[in-house]
């Protein structure tokens, strides 16, 4: 089964829209991620509608950060995305009516759930300017000096 990587990615472009500087391009930022730029105009469009990001057309144009870091947590940008499923794993329902298969679900959904709401009450806690920090000190400490994507294409 594919993993959901929507929420790694949007956190993604968010972190180098915000050390940009700059406005970056759908194209620019569909690079960071090695895909299409239509994908990452229909991801940061939903961003846009609540106030995260905005763009401006022509020359000189492209994405910004709009919103303060300090304020949007990773909860919000969950829930931008769709809050996608957290986990891959999930309950057989082949034999709904076998008993062992009923106590096994059971057991396996009340875990899932807490394990679930533990990981969703943490990305209430977790601000984008707590991510953009982290980033500061990796990259002041980064050995090669250049911070630079390689494409996995071709």
């Amino acid at each position: 089964m594919r993993r959901d990587s929507k929420l790694s990615s949007v956190l993604h472009l968010l972190l180098h829209m915000a050390h940009g500087g700059v406005p970056r391009t759908s194209e620019e930022l569909s690079g960071f991620l090695n895909t299409n730029p239509v994908l990452v105009r229909r991801v940061l469009a939903g961003l846009r509608e609540r106030g995260y990001v905005g763009s401006d057309k022509g020359h000189g144009g492209g994405w910004t950060i709009t919103c303060d870091l300090h304020e949007v947590t990773l909860h919000d940008i969950y829930e931008a995305v769709g809050s996608p499923t957290v986990f891959a794993m999930g309950n057989r329902v082949d034999h709904p009516e076998c008993l062992v298969e009923k106590v096994v679900n059971q057991s396996l959904a009340s875990a899932f759930d807490e394990a679930e709401a533990l990981l969703i009450e943490h990305f209430r806690d977790v601000t984008l300017a707590d991510l953009s920090e982290r980033f500061n000190h990796h990259y002041a400490t980064h050995q090669g000096g250049n911070h630079a994507h390689r494409s996995r294409k071709g």
